[in-house]
This record gives C-alpha cells, structure tokens and sequence, in this order.
C-alpha cells in the first residue's frame, strides 16, 4: 500500500523573533515545527506524524520551509506572522504515479555518517567476533557521495549523477550538548532513474538517513 503525504511550503518572516530564533538553532525549530502535528502523544511523536522538513532558498533569494507531513499539517499551530503559506499539495497522487524507469530531479539534505567499530561484546555461535555499534562519524567529499549513492539505491533510485554542497547545521551555544546532536549536513542533487517505485514513495514519507528532527531527511523529486 503506498503511504499518504502532505508537502506544506513556506516563506518564513525574516523579522519575526521566533523565526530569528529558530534559524540560529535546529533543535528549537524542530520544536515550533512539532506544533504542527498535534495528536494523540506518543514515543516517537515526530516519526509517527510523518514530520521531516528543509530549508531552502527561492528565487527570490528568500528563505522557504519545506514541511512534509503524513496528514494536512495544523498551520494555526505556528506563532502569528510566522511565513506565508506559498503552497500545500497533497503528495498521495505523485506517490502513486512513481513508475520504474522513470526519470527524475531530486534534492535532499543529509546527515551522512558512517559507524566506527566499537569495543568487542561477544561472539557469534560461528565463532566470528561481535562488536558493539561504534560512534559515528560525518563523512564529507568522494566518501558522502558514495553513502548517498548506496542509500538511493536501497530507497528505489539509481543515481546518474550527484552534486554536493554542504550545509550549516545550527545549534545554539546554550543547548546542553548529547551525543549525537552534532551533525554534518550536506545537501545532494541530482538526476536518477526509479527503479522500485513502491519502496522509493515509502522512502520518500518515511525519510532517509539520521537527523530528520533537525532538518535533514526530506526528498524531494520532480520529473526530468
């Protein structure tokens, strides 16, 4: 069954306090942004509600949230003045028109990494050494593209060709650090051909790679 989605897209007030606030810290935007889904609580409030999003810049050279949720998003849940809605599509017919063979553009912004072997735990009864999950580590250059390009491919998409260009990623000084928290952000685009359309419209609601509460996650794709 493929999944149902909302794309909410939004021009933020540069002169808004809470916008200024937000932009200067990812983990408070995540939090204005979690407004937008309230519901029945829940362990895993933002998976469950299908929240990723992403800044970007239009035309304009003004800043724009990208808000993908898996129902209408609660708009009056954001402060007064907060942006302008610019538009808001329901993704379920895109999603069902994915065909295999198919061309298409995509962007998205990723927290690419890759897990250091940690300490050894045990054995496996075959005799080969278990080791715990190292810490992970921000991959940047040749190294990124190469985690991108395997993780399109297990999302439905083969890559013809990629550009990388990295991206900030804002924490305020006063937010306790957690491990975990710091994160490489880089921002992929590029052509792809489809090649598994049901798995590539579950990866595009459920998001791809870590950090989706801070912005990264959110594929976006349009025809060739």
């Amino acid at each position: 069954m493929t999944p149902t989605a909302t794309l909410t897209r939004i021009r933020l007030n540069p002169h808004h306090h809470a916008v200024r606030r937000d932009l200067a810290d990812r983990v408070q935007l995540h939090k204005t942004l979690m407004r937008l889904t309230p519901g029945t609580p829940s362990p895993h409030p933002r998976r469950d509600a299908g929240l990723l999003f992403r800044l970007d810049t239009d035309q304009q050279d003004e800043c724009t949230l990208l808000v993908q949720t898996a129902q209408p998003p609660h708009l009056a849940g954001l402060p007064d003045h907060y942006g302008t809605l610019l538009a808001a599509r329901d993704l379920t017919p895109v999603l069902h028109a994915f065909t295999v063979g198919q061309y298409v553009r995509y962007r998205i912004t990723a927290a690419p990494v890759r897990h250091l072997p940690g300490p050894l735990c045990g054995r496996r009864p075959d005799g080969r050494l278990l080791r715990r999950r190292g810490t992970p580590t921000a991959l940047h250059g040749h190294d990124a593209a190469l985690w991108w390009q395997r993780r399109a491919g297990q999302s439905g998409l083969a890559l013809t060709d990629i550009s990388l260009t990295p991206q900030a990623f804002e924490r305020s000084p006063h937010t306790p650090h957690r491990p975990g928290l710091d994160h490489q952000l880089i921002q992929f685009d590029g052509h792809a051909r489809i090649t598994d359309a049901l798995l590539l419209a579950q990866s595009v609601c459920r998001g791809i790679g870590r950090a989706q509460s801070y912005g990264a996650g959110l594929l976006s794709l349009a025809p060739a």
